[in-house]
């Protein structure tokens, strides 16, 4: 069930964090783009499943059946807050909990059946660098909306000067740090980071009370992101692990 477990979520960070661009986001309330992205976790669910096909099937109509509640019933200013995104992403994780239960026997009848004792831990920790730096930029991106629209306009603001999207590559860069140190055994190395990071963004949040506070809960959303995802990594190899 383990094994079972790891395929769908493996197939489901790829195709909800990898494949799926910013124009493919805010257009999936057409149709076809939303079947496009199903198509996408529909095949990539097939391939780590090692064709289990009716398992994959299941768990692209759950995921359609999800995502259009989530763009067609849900009111707009709502629908890209961050409740909204984790309340999406703990309903796709139900379902692929539910799929591991009812068929817990798919990858060990499909093309992976032996080698899933090789494969299980670089797809767990592929699950969890891909949360970690891709799913985190995403849902910092949504703690930090109504932020950054305040003073989107602001001489002032952290995004008045810089490169195009550097903050985005910060964060990434960042998570996936803490990740690497976490997986190395070297977890005291993030207090390291924090402080790197502190200095070096210390002439931005010097600008004004408006900018200092941006720059400390954009910092503390993305290290306690990485810290979450990085240590859940950890305590699912744990599990996998000790799972017979």
């Amino acid at each position: 069930m383990i094994d079972v477990l790891i395929a769908l979520a493996l197939a489901h960070v790829v195709a909800d964090f990898l494949l799926q661009p910013d124009w493919m986001v805010r257009r999936k309330s057409e149709p076809g783009i939303l079947v496009l992205h199903v198509a996408i976790v529909l095949a990539l669910s097939l391939l780590t499943l090692g064709g289990a096909w009716q398992l994959a099937l299941g768990i692209a109509a759950a995921h359609l059946v999800i995502d259009a509640i989530k763009v067609w019933a849900l009111p707009i200013a709502w629908r890209d807050s961050l409740p909204a995104f984790l309340l999406d992403q703990a309903a796709h994780a139900a379902t692929l909990g539910a799929g591991a239960v009812l068929m817990p026997e798919a990858v060990a009848s499909g093309l992976w059946a032996d080698k899933t004792g090789m494969l299980q831990t670089p797809a767990i920790l592929t699950i969890g660098a891909i949360v970690s730096v891709w799913g985190g930029g995403y849902a910092v991106g949504l703690l930090m909306k109504p932020y950054t629209e305040q003073f989107a306009q602001d001489e002032t603001g952290p995004s008045a000067e810089g490169l195009d999207n550097a903050g985005r590559m910060i964060g990434k860069l960042e998570r996936a740090l803490i990740f690497l140190f976490l997986c190395v055994g070297e977890a005291t190395a993030t207090g390291f980071l924090i402080a790197a990071k502190s200095v070096l963004r210390f002439d931005t949040a010097s600008k004004g009370q408006k900018a200092g506070e941006y720059v400390i809960i954009g910092t503390l959303a993305s290290f306690g992101w990485g810290l979450a995802a990085g240590y859940g990594t950890l305590s699912l190899l744990e599990i996998a692990a000790a799972t017979p």
